[in-house]
């Protein structure tokens, strides 16, 4: 039962909701419903760093030690626009991240992942907002994500560090 689906490519464009419609919840409809296989399953942020191959390796023993799924999340790039237009409403650009296949592809051929079933899913946004959002649609038992080292995480947060003060599920950050 392993493999990988992908669910939202970032070079498609995704459907955006109409701010003056009458149900802002249209939006979050229009996404394809989750595989009832991986409800309750651990959910992993993979970008194929150091980091987030630890994560992985913890996600998939306790995926496996609990009988359940694992919902691999690679999120893609989002740029704003206002990086290269200086516009003032914040819009942002999918930037096409190919990134996202090689990683399928890697996993796909990976010996460690025959343990568990498992798929990959790719959003495109914040990290945070996207890994709780597919937490929140598979039901998630908790989130795995690896701890971010450097200047960039002290200066802007980590992605961890955020989504543990955000998260409505247990978050587990491994160093």
């Amino acid at each position: 039962m392993a493999g990988h689906e992908f669910f939202e490519p970032a070079d498609r464009k995704r459907p955006v909701a109409d701010p003056t419609a009458a149900d802002p919840l249209a939006a979050a409809e229009s996404r394809p419903s989750c595989d009832p296989a991986f409800r309750h399953g651990v959910v992993v942020g993979f970008d194929g760093s150091t980091s987030s191959e630890r994560a992985l390796a913890y996600a998939i023993g306790m995926a496996h030690r609990s009988g359940s799924g694992l919902i691999i999340v690679h999120v893609a790039n989002r740029l704003p626009t206002t990086v290269w237009a200086g516009c003032e409403p914040p819009v942002f650009v999918d930037v096409p991240d190919h990134r996202t296949e090689v990683l399928g592809l890697e996993l796909a051929c990976a010996d460690y992942l025959a343990e568990v079933p498992w798929i990959l899913v790719e959003r495109g946004g914040d990290i945070c907002h996207e890994l709780e959002e597919v937490g929140r649609e598979y039901e998630a038992d908790a989130i795995v994500v690896g701890s971010t080292h450097g200047i960039v995480g002290r200066i802007f947060g980590s992605v961890a560090g955020r989504l543990a003060k955000r998260a409505k599920r247990p978050v587990i950050v491994i160093p």
